[in-house]
């Protein structure tokens, strides 16, 4: 069985309010996806990496491989219109080069921090169930609103909540099927692959994930990445 991580790599970034995109930022002198790919270079069940990046950096994204060395990355492919269809471009360029029982995992590129055990566990799931997230129970009260944001009326019972993250693990399969059911329906606008596969009535199971598990969205995520890059994985994943 083969493990290839799909790494979606074809935002734009517009929020953090630059010219580049955020997962090509500097961080300590290394961008962003560099300590994201080297996470999943660095875990013995990785075989393969595909890179899903915006068409006008892929230049930029092949020098900083070739500075970089992450000798797993075998593929680049182009990001689409919206995140769906990049991750649509990452699973179907794939299906010569992936047997149904292998395993894909997706993840975003800005989302740096990631334990080995995360992926790991999140892998023995998927193995077991067909399909895996990373996830998190929600402690914070949560209320419904309906007005776009400017105020509730409902308490959302916490214990019936998960927040969802990637990685996210599949079945080769089960995702590719997925997204083929999306595809001959003209649907763009699912945010991950999890929705994909709910939409579609599949169930969605849980692997252990971790607070710190932070996506670089925002100019503020920059030095709260840079101060977690300190602990140890053991102190991130099991504190």
């Amino acid at each position: 069985m083969k493990h290839v991580a799909i790494i979606l790599a074809g935002g734009s970034g517009t929020r953090m309010g630059g010219a580049m995109p955020k997962q090509f930022l500097s961080l300590n002198d290394k961008p962003v996806i560099v300590y994201t790919l080297e996470n999943f270079q660095r875990n013995e069940n990785i075989d393969e990496i595909l890179i899903v990046c915006i068409k006008d950096w892929i230049e930029h994204l092949k020098e900083i491989l070739d500075e970089f060395k992450i000798p797993k990355v075998r593929w680049i492919v182009e990001g689409g219109a919206t995140g769906h269809d990049s991750s649509r471009n990452g699973i179907f360029f794939l299906k010569d080069k992936l047997e149904d029982g292998d395993q894909v995992i997706i993840h975003d590129a800005a989302r740096p921090i990631l334990p080995q055990q995360a992926i790991n566990e999140m892998l023995k799931v998927s193995h077991e169930k067909g399909n895996a997230s990373l996830a998190i129970p929600c402690y914070e009260t949560v209320l419904f609103t309906e007005d776009g944001g400017k105020s509730g009326l409902k308490e959302l019972d916490r214990s019936s909540i998960m927040r969802v993250q990637t990685p996210q693990a599949y079945n080769y399969k089960l995702i590719r099927t997925m997204y083929e059911k999306a595809e001959a329906e003209d649907k763009h606008d699912f945010i991950y692959a999890d929705l994909v596969c709910t939409y579609y009535g599949e169930r969605i199971y849980f692997s252990k994930g971790f607070t710190n598990n932070i996506k670089i969205t925002r100019k503020e995520d920059i030095p709260l990445c840079k101060a977690l890059m300190k602990f140890s994985d053991e102190e991130l994943f099991n504190s």
